[in-house]
């Protein structure tokens, strides 16, 4: 049997069986099988994370331990799409090659539309992004004018403390010239 056939055969094990559990919150996640550079065990590195149907979200430096025990052996380099409870266990787990393929088909082979691209959801979510950068911007300027303000406020009570100063100097140079 070859090592290619016997690996596809534990991960399809591995899948049948961890598809029978039953939680209630499930993460999307890309993952990546390395190694450990201190310890030298395979660990699975989370790359990114679906945040909905069409947007997922990179993920830094997350790394989850592979089980010692699992009957499943895991080659170095190997794309997972892992499910995922909130404790981080792994609820499903398989070869992310099909995935990746569909993606290069839906998005990048040209020729091909983006169907499943939603056109009016993301119009709205750009539209939300160019209100919120607009906001941000009007407050940015409006704190600048503040600043501004208080500086020029600042200014002018540093003038008349310079000038209240030079008056009472002089007042107190007059009054020792009259002892």
């Amino acid at each position: 049997m070859s090592n290619g056939f016997s690996y596809l055969l534990l991960l399809t094990f591995f899948v049948v069986n961890c598809s029978l559990l039953i939680v209630h919150c499930k993460m999307l996640y890309l993952a990546q099988v390395t190694r450990n550079i201190a310890s030298g065990n395979l660990e699975l590195h989370l790359l990114a994370v679906e945040e909905s149907k069409l947007q997922w979200t990179l993920c830094h430096e997350n790394f989850l331990p592979l089980n010692s025990d699992s009957e499943v052996t895991f080659v170095e380099g190997l794309l997972l799409l892992l499910q995922l409870d909130e404790n981080n266990h792994i609820i499903r787990c398989r070869d992310a090659k099909d995935w990746v393929l569909n993606l290069v088909r839906e998005y990048l082979v040209e020729g091909h539309s983006n169907a499943n691209l939603n056109i009016p959801e993301e119009q709205s979510r750009i539209e939300k992004w160019r209100q919120e950068l607009t906001s941000q911007s009007q407050d940015l300027t409006r704190i600048r004018l503040e600043i501004e303000t208080r500086r020029e406020e600042l200014q002018q009570l540093e003038e008349n403390l310079h000038f209240e100063r030079e008056k009472l100097k002089g007042n107190n140079e007059t009054k020792e010239f009259n002892n």
